[in-house]
């Protein structure tokens, strides 16, 4: 798989999907004879609870579907919109003990087997064999774990964190950010694994009379991947048309704490406080997929605010994003209440419209950088040698005294430092000019201050003599600056502000 070019700020339309998991009855269920309340219809994609409840889905996996499965069906076309810009969502919705976690792919992952794997660990290896198919090697790939326990986040990379200092915050087009959070950069999936497994960790999971190993509380694990590409350059089988820029893409991989019965549980205690916060956050989550997923509602306010995990997922539904919903639902017919709660937030949340944007900016900072760090070094640089210039004005032995010579060596010095401040930033403007990468008024600008410091250069050779210690350019390099044509302001003033030579 190549991904595509994509066109700047590119917008596409996109419902949410959703994929139905079935599990299979588990022992102690065949033990105490439950029998299936379902039917499935894969070419229908169609799911029957009891006799006469139909749902419909975008995906639709039998109790008999592998893990490879899933992830190729419905998660691997996400890893190429993530290539092309787009920020991408999975989530794992379902009681607990319907295998959200093992379909995530969270959990025992030293463990597993190969084909045992789930989605997060094929989806980082897909991301990290297609950067090196693609040839891709100005990039930046970074993880973070966050945990929501109790409304309270935790960093499960940086676990001292805080979780007063953690927060969300939205950028200037609307995006949810996430300050506070450790974001580990990676240049492996064996990295990746290893960071995953760490914060699993110091997940908080328990015991129940219906799960023994249940997760107690939220995640969110994330990668965040940044694309360097240039203008006109080659990317492996793919060619971009457009000046340099970056795409920032984020992908989401959730996995939700299971609904509870808090009767069928048994929980007291400790765990009782954790089910019902968990209840809590899973009907905000409730009211925002059907304030989204109703059509007579559409325009009407959207309760994001009500817990931290509908802010966190603000754009998975209804925002910048594409999302998948993976429905897991438990066969048994002791499970039918909850399964039938789990297809009816399905249901409402294929309706759900989102609004993907590829996420990509042009690169004009670095050159702006550039230009800024140039004009501050220039700036010094004539201040310095202004003060040069005083103080051999001031030598006069008839009426002063002579600096100090540790003073002349001093500045002298610092005069050294800044040319070749200069002189590294003249390089690096001659490398982008050489590679094409600057816009036609960039091209210009940068000329202009190129022949500005040649002819500089020239005057300051020329007035200190051979032995000065002061460098000029090649004769080639002046020759061919001085062929081009250096252009002024009007008023004899350069580009950057000050006087022409």
């Amino acid at each position: 798989m190549s991904p595509k070019v994509p066109s700047h700020g590119r917008a596409e339309d996109t419902a949410v999907q959703v994929a139905v998991r079935v599990r299979p009855l588990l022992p102690k269920e065949l033990l105490h004879s439950h029998e299936s309340c379902m039917t499935a219809d894969p070419e229908q994609r169609r799911v029957t609870l009891g006799h006469d409840r139909h749902f419909h889905c975008d995906f639709l996996f039998e109790e008999t579907s592998c893990q490879e499965e899933v992830y190729a069906v419905c998660v691997q076309p996400l890893i190429e919109a993530f290539f092309q810009g787009f920020n991408a969502t999975v989530f794992a919705y379902g009681q607990t003990g319907s295998g959200k976690t093992y379909t995530i792919g969270e959990a025992n992952i030293s463990s597993f087997r190969d084909e045992e794997q789930g989605i997060i660990p094929r989806a980082v290896a897909e991301v990290f064999k297609l950067l090196d198919e693609n040839d891709l090697s100005d990039f930046s790939v970074r993880v973070s774990y966050l945990e929501v326990y109790k409304e309270d986040f935790r960093d499960l990379l940086e676990v001292e964190t805080a979780s007063k200092d953690i927060h969300i915050r939205e950028d200037d087009k609307g995006n949810i950010v996430l300050c506070g959070v450790k974001e580990c950069e990676v240049e492996g999936l064996d990295e990746v694994l290893s960071l995953l497994e760490s914060g699993n960790t110091a997940r908080h999971t328990g015991a129940t009379q219906m799960n023994p190993h249940s997760s107690r509380s939220h995640t969110i694990f994330s990668v965040h991947m940044d694309q360097r590409r240039g203008g006109s350059r080659a990317h492996g089988n793919t060619t971009t048309g457009t000046g340099p820029h970056v795409l920032s893409s984020k992908f989401h991989f959730v996995d939700l704490a299971g609904s509870e019965r808090i009767l069928r549980t048994g929980n007291t205690g400790e765990r009782l406080k954790e089910s019902i916060q968990i209840n809590s956050g899973l009907l905000a989550l409730g009211n925002v997929i059907g304030a989204l997923g109703d059509p007579k509602r559409r325009g009407t306010h959207i309760p994001y605010r009500d817990s931290k995990i509908t802010r966190i997922l603000k754009d998975s539904l209804g925002g910048n994003a594409k999302t998948l919903m993976i429905a897991c639902i438990s066969p048994s017919s002791a499970d039918f209440d909850e399964s039938l709660n789990t297809l009816n937030y399905a249901k409402r949340a294929r309706n759900i419209q989102n609004r993907a944007t590829v996420n990509c900016r042009g690169e004009p900072d670095r050159v702006e950088g550039l230009e800024q760090q140039i004009r501050a070094l220039r700036r010094a640089l004539e201040n310095r040698q202004r003060s040069e210039t005083r103080i051999i004005a001031r030598s006069d032995p008839d009426r002063r005294s002579r600096p100090g010579e540790g003073e002349i060596i001093r500045l002298q010095a610092q005069s050294a430092h800044y040319r070749t401040c200069t002189d590294t930033a003249y390089r690096l403007l001659r490398e982008l000019q050489g590679e094409g990468a600057l816009t036609a008024e960039q091209g210009l600008r940068v000329k202009d201050w190129l022949c500005s410091v040649e002819e500089e250069r020239s005057g300051l050779t020329t007035a200190s003599g051979p032995d000065s210690g002061i460098e000029s350019s090649s004769t080639e390099d002046t020759a061919a600056l001085r062929g081009e044509g250096c252009r002024q302001e009007p008023g004899g003033r350069d580009w950057w502000g000050g006087v022409g030579p």
